[in-house]
């Protein structure tokens, strides 16, 4: 279902990441991965997002394993007093982002929020910085 109205926006944190990705590639010798991503941004997810804003799976949906996670889970769903937060993967990065409360009556546009994009191997530990020794 195509949605009219929709505006999506980067928050500062999402443009943080952004350049934190820049920073990931420059180190690996491939700056062309990072254009590639921009590339990616602005001819499809962008527009993917602005076509159907519901498409990306709610991130609070899954069910915690942990009672920490459980704990965390409520915390955060309290806080978000109702936003929908969705995740959306594009080849190898996950996107984070919310939608504004929709005013079916009102005919209020939807603003959608790009909170946060990650690539897989930035998820990985570097298992060396932790514990190098010290003198």
């Amino acid at each position: 279902m195509t949605v009219p109205g929709v505006t999506v926006k980067f928050t500062a944190n999402f443009e943080a990441n952004l350049a934190s990705i820049e920073a990931f590639w420059r180190e690996r010798g491939a700056p062309q991965a990072y254009a590639l991503l921009l590339e990616d941004l602005g001819k499809t997810v962008i527009g993917n997002l602005e076509q159907h804003p519901h498409f990306g799976r709610r991130f609070l949906s899954r069910s915690p394993q942990s009672i920490e996670a459980r704990s965390r889970v409520a915390s955060l769903q309290q806080r978000l007093d109702g936003v929908d937060l969705r995740e959306y993967l594009t080849g190898d990065y996950l996107i984070l982002y919310s939608l504004s409360a929709e005013i079916r009556n009102g005919g209020r546009p939807i603003i959608l929020y790009l909170l946060a994009i990650r690539h897989h191997r930035q998820l990985s530990f570097d298992f060396e910085g932790f514990w190098t020794s010290t003198p």
